[in-house]
C-alpha cells in the first residue's frame, strides 16, 4: 500500500483541475495500488470530484491550525465510526472511516484521505501539505523549513522570476 497523503494529493492534482476522464483516475489509482477492476462511473467522477475539492481546501491551510479546522470540519461532515476491515482478506487489517467497504469512491476518498492527513498533522504537528505556485497540491514531508513548492523545477522557476523582478 502506498502512501495515503500522497495519492490524495495526486487525485487532487487529476480531479480539481477537471474534467479528470476515468482513465486518468484509474491511472493514479493503479499507480497507488488500488486492486482492479477500477469500475469508475460518470457519478464516480463527479463525487471523486467534490470530495478532491474538500481535500485541496485542506493542503490550501496556511497554519497548522487551519489546517486542523479544515480536517475536524470534513471528519465531522463526512467520516463515519472508526472500523477495522481487511477487505475480505485483500489486504492486512487497517483502519477505514467511510461506511462500508463497499462506499461510494467519493466518501472513500474523502474519508480515507482526511483520516491520512490527520495522522500525519498530529504526527509532524505542520499542515500535511501546500499549494505550489504552479496550482497543484504537494505533501511536504520534511522536518525543517516548510516546503512550499511541488518540485524543484518550480522552486527554480519561483526563485528566477523573484530575481528577474528585483532586477526589472
Amino acid at each position: 500500500m502506498t502512501d495515503p497523503v500522497r495519492r490524495a494529493a495526486d487525485l487532487v492534482n487529476v480531479l480539481v483541475p477537471g474534467p479528470a476522464t476515468a482513465g486518468q483516475v484509474r491511472e493514479v489509482l493503479r499507480a497507488h495500488g488500488e486492486p482492479e477492476p477500477i469500475e469508475l462511473a460518470v457519478d464516480d467522477l463527479a463525487d471523486l470530484r467534490a470530495a478532491a475539492e474538500v481535500l485541496r481546501a485542506i493542503f490550501a491551510a496556511g497554519t497548522v491550525d487551519e489546517a486542523a479546522a479544515a480536517l475536524n470540519a470534513a471528519l465531522a461532515e463526512h467520516a463515519r465510526p472508526p472500523r477495522l476491515t481487511t477487505h475480505d482478506g485483500t489486504f492486512a487489517w487497517h483502519l477505514h472511516v467511510d461506511s462500508s467497504d463497499d462506499a461510494p469512491w467519493g466518501e472513500w476518498l474523502v474519508t480515507s484521505s482526511c483520516l491520512a492527513l490527520a495522522f500525519r498533522l498530529a504526527e509532524k504537528q505542520r499542515p500535511p501539505g501546500g499549494i505550489c505556485a504552479c496550482g497543484k497540491s504537494f505533501v511536504d514531508t520534511g522536518r525543517g523549513e516548510r516546503k512550499q513548492y511541488c518540485s524543484a523545477r518550480c522552486a527554480t522557476r519561483a526563485r528566477v522570476a523573484a530575481h528577474r523582478a528585483r532586477r526589472a
